[in-house]
């Protein structure tokens, strides 16, 4: 008698759409391919913010509901991280999900021999398959085609050209003749055998001679002396059956070196042409980009023009935001004036909130374009190559680059990336250190500082040179702390690094504008939920309990200020009053917040509608003398740097360790170095006035 479980697994089966599955190595097209067919805007691959989740799209095929599934990239179905194990399990049906009913094998042609090795693996599953070749247009460049008959008899599946997602319509016709009648693939001997006697059926045919299938099976097995008389005819039957009996020598599936050699004599029979140079312009462009001086040169170099383009570009943008937020609140006020309480809710507590982090929305768009341009061009893993050197001293190696890069825009995508490091050692290491990058919710702080304090003294071009430098800050700090933990902590051997350079071309401007539209929504709907609130409860907090009273009394005398004042004293030497402090305090749970709280503290000191920067710049310590000094802007900016407020990188780490231990190491270590390091700008750039 069945369990009720696999009645429930059989019934489930049976109700289920048909499941495809898009398999292939990593930069094969797999995803633009899925993409084209589903119109899905999400990633998956080991780039900077790509997850290794399975991604499915349903889809309508000739009238029938069908399921599409992208997964990683994968070199074997041996696999040796954990984006491979998430392919492998998809492909192979892990518990509790189904097995595929067909798959999409994509091949780059530009990387054919290779690409067929993977493929040997994936026809053993007996899966239906359908082949997709990409990247043809690639392999054309360098002066070859590839027989799509020869090869569709070869392998014994349907073979489709999808270079740059093309024939997408074409494609999923194949599907859906591959899911009427399946077709799993041949390779081996066997495969050659059928397409050597296809071959020779058409060539007799054109020349009239009408043989069966068996008749010339027969015919490569028992030569006769039929063909005595037409030597051409002879001698291509002599050629078959030299290629049948080579495919017989190394016919074994399960020997590498079998699979190789297989491989590389599918791509003899279908490859026609000859190569037009030998160096590719990928090669000739990367004897520069990965160059051990001009590479690292060039690379400091566009990061530099990222950020100055960040302030040159920006400012009218952003001058034109607050500008509304102003005149909103300039609207609004005077028709709040009897409600007093409702009037400054919404005035200082939400307009001040959220307008002062609404206001960084445009250098946010921009620094997330520039990514998504190097991304699309194929820059961000040479970026991975040349930090191998700077890395492999610490213990990790230039693959670990790719989380700690994505680990920029938010810390969370880039502790999931760490899945891609195929050992749980690095995988750890690379976990502990990546809340240190800077990410975006960092940004908003560093561009208030550098505007307010740098840029106007010493013009965009230092400024971007100081937001350059913060954000090298996290990854300065990461590298010995790193190197400690593998020494002191992580014991193991540095594994060592292969990372493949995909070849450089033009990035797809949907892709581009799709990750800048992602990116900003995000940052909106941050905006609207978590500042909100906090800007409500910082309001709430700073007006009262002395509502009635002028502003700066009101302020000077609320819950806040009684409560920054008695933490005052521990962050006195990093440079911080109680309006800093509890600003900073503010931010644990999310650092988006230290704007808005400031923008709600230092702008309710004053009766006019200054710009958060110029309040700051006029805010005074009770003595009369400048709060913030260069030194202190440097201070908070670090401390920012360095510090973990972030409760969702904290869940991450959790999540991703199983165990407590570590997102308690993280905060730990981070807070105590943040304020260290503060308590040292602090002294060290004490001079600067």
């Amino acid at each position: 008698m069945r369990s009720k479980s696999s009645a429930n697994a059989a019934e489930s089966a049976a109700n289920r759409h048909p499941l495809i599955v898009f398999a292939g190595n990593p930069n094969a097209g797999k995803t633009t391919l899925f993409n084209a067919l589903t119109g899905s805007s999400q990633k998956v691959g080991n780039y900077p913010g790509v997850t290794v989740e399975r991604v499915s799209s349903e889809i309508k095929l000739n009238g029938q509901t069908v399921e599409f599934l992208d997964v990683p990239g994968l070199y074997s179905l041996d696999p040796v991280s954990e984006d491979e194990r998430v392919a492998v399990g998809a492909i192979q049906g892990a518990p509790g999900f189904p097995r595929p009913d067909v798959m999409v094998v994509v091949i780059d042609a530009s990387n054919f021999e290779r690409n067929l090795y993977l493929f040997s693996m994936l026809a053993e599953t007996q899966i239906p398959i359908v082949v997709a070749l990409s990247m043809e247009d690639r392999y054309a460049e360098q002066g070859f085609t590839i027989d799509h008959d020869q090869l569709q008899a070869l392998l014994g599946v349907e073979v489709i050209s999808a270079a740059g997602g093309k024939n997408a319509e074409e494609l999923k016709q194949a599907i859906w003749r591959c899911l009427q009648n399946p077709r799993s693939a041949r390779i081996g001997p066997e495969s050659t055998r059928e397409t050597e006697i296809t071959i020779l059926q058409e060539r007799l045919a054109r020349q009239g001679a009408d043989l069966t299938r068996k008749m010339i099976s027969e015919e490569l097995t028992n030569p006769t002396n039929r063909f005595d008389d037409a030597p051409e005819i002879a001698e291509a039957f002599a050629r078959a059956r030299e290629k049948i009996s080579q495919a017989g020598k190394y016919s074994d599936p399960a020997n590498i070196s079998d699979r190789y050699k297989w491989s590389v004599t599918v791509e003899k029979q279908v490859t026609r042409g000859q190569p037009t140079s030998n160096l590719t312009l990928t090669d000739r462009i990367d004897r520069i980009l990965i160059h051990r001086v001009f590479g690292l040169a060039i690379f400091i170099g566009l990061m530099y023009l990222v950020f100055f383009s960040i302030y040159t570009l920006a400012r009218p943008v952003m001058d034109a935001i607050q500008g509304s937020f102003d005149w909103a609140g300039a609207r609004i006020s005077p028709s709040l004036a009897g409600v007093p309480i409702i009037q400054s809710l919404l005035v200082d507590g939400l307009l001040q909130g959220v307008g002062s982090v609404m206001v960084f929305l445009p250098q946010i768009l921009i620094l997330f374009f520039f990514i998504a341009m190097l991304e699309g061009t194929g820059y961000l893993s040479r970026a991975a190559f040349l930090m191998d050197r700077l890395l492999g001293w610490c213990g990790l190696n230039g693959r670990a680059f790719i989380p700690l890069l994505s680990s920029f825009a938010c810390a969370v995508p880039g502790i999931l990336a760490a899945r891609v490091l195929p050992d749980q050692r690095s995988r750890l290491a690379t976990i502990l250190v990546a809340p240190l990058m800077s990410c975006s919710a960092r940004l908003p702080v560093y561009l208030l500082l550098i505007g307010a304090f740098i840029e106007p003294s010493f013009g965009p071009y230092w400024a971007g040179l100081a937001l350059f430098a913060m954000h090298l800050v996290g990854l300065a700090a990461a590298v010995p702390i790193v190197w400690f933990i593998n020494k002191k902590m992580l014991k193991g051997n540095r594994l060592p690094f292969i990372l493949e350079l995909p070849p450089y071309e033009w990035p797809r401007w949907r892709d581009v504008w799709l990750a800048m539209y992602f990116r900003a929504r995000v940052f909106v709907k941050t905006a609207g939920t978590i500042i909100v609130v906090m800007s409500v409860i910082i309001w709430g907090l700073t007006s009262f309990p002395n509502f009635n009273s002028p502003k700066q009394e009101r302020l000077s005398g609320s819950y806040l200020a009684s409560f920054g004042r008695a933490l005052e004293p521990a962050f006195r030497p990093a440079g911080f009053d109680w309006r800093i402090t509890t600003a900073i305090l503010s931010a644990f749970p999310a650092r988006e917040t230290v704007v808005p709280s400031l923008g709600i503290i230092f702008r309710s000191e004053s009766e006019d509608r200054a710009q958060l920067s110029e309040s700051i710049k006029r805010a005074t310590w009770p003595d009369g003398r400048k709060l913030i000094s260069p030194a202190t802007a440097i201070a908070i900016m670090v401390f920012f740097a360095l510090c973990c407020q972030c409760m969702s990188t904290l869940a991450a780490i959790k999540r991703e360790t199983n165990s407590l231990r570590w997102p308690l190491f993280v905060f730990t270590y981070m807070t105590v170095l943040a304020y260290i390091s503060a308590v040292a700008c602090q002294w060290a750039f004490g001079w600067i006035r």
